[in-house]
């Protein structure tokens, strides 16, 4: 038997995750919020910018791009589509690391039938381009923009679409990477990447975590809007919605946060 109550708090942890990774892909029924993960010491590190990216497709149907997205998902592509200021539902994917890549992609599915068209998006032509560097308050702007466009999206879990819902970090990582960020997927990689802030240093568009499956493991991840607010997608049954940090379920849960601008 163990007696150091850290080392049966890391085998524990091991033990979790490794369990995380074996059932990923299985039918059984997941819990209602990502897998915890335990809290520990991030490493602080620049969040890259997101490469050229393929937009293959844009429906004033939104069924239409349900369809679409699932069609390249099966070809092992990371598809997502959104609705955009003009109301139509696009779809994106890949992360190229210049014009010529994503190009070669995209005529080598339009070859195999998998897309018709396609149109190559510069990522000098993202909020994190833009604003980036001159304004980080216009960026934040941006993402909270962005991300006020889901609210009321079906919450999912493992979702990545906004017709079958996010989980918490597939919300944060598709807002985030409309703005031209490579935010990872996982709120375990989220909350290992980016700086530790205080609650008191927190501004529009930072990432605040929570435990909501109890003790000191993360479980929760959401988009700080200001005012003590952040918008999250809350649990199954339930569609994306603003909440205060105030609140009593959250106060108890806050476990950090984390800025990437």
């Amino acid at each position: 038997m163990l007696r150091n109550p850290a080392i049966r708090r890391l085998c524990l942890a091991v033990s979790v995750l490794g369990l995380t990774v074996i059932m990923g892909g299985c039918g059984s029924t997941p819990p209602p919020l990502d897998t915890p993960v335990p809290v520990s010491e991030p490493s602080s590190r620049v969040l890259k910018r997101l490469g050229w990216t393929i937009q293959a497709g844009a429906f004033s149907n939104v069924d239409n791009a349900v369809r679409f997205t699932e069609k390249l998902q099966n070809q092992g592509l990371d598809a997502y589509h959104f609705i955009d200021e003009s109301r139509l539902y696009k779809v994106r994917f890949g992360n190229y690391t210049n014009r010529l890549e994503a190009e070669e992609q995209a005529r080598t599915l339009v070859s195999e039938g998998v897309i018709e068209e396609f149109y190559i998006v510069n990522p000098q032509s993202s909020a994190a381009a833009r604003y980036g560097a001159g304004d980080g308050s216009r960026l934040r702007d941006e993402i909270i923009k962005t991300a006020a466009r889901f609210k009321g999206t079906p919450y999912r879990w493992g979702g990545t679409s906004a017709r079958e819902g996010f989980d918490c970090s597939g919300l944060t990582k598709v807002v985030y990477e409309l703005n031209g960020l490579d935010l990872p997927r996982t709120s375990r990689q989220q909350w290992r990447t980016g700086k530790p802030i205080r609650r008191g240093e927190l501004a529009r568009g930072d990432l605040v975590f929570f435990a909501t499956a109890g003790g000191r493991n993360v479980s929760h991840v959401g988009i700080y809007t200001g005012d003590g607010r952040f918008l999250h997608a809350p649990g199954r049954g339930k569609s994306i919605r603003e909440a205060s940090l105030d609140s009593r379920y959250f106060r108890k849960r806050y476990v950090g946060a984390r800025t990437y601008l």
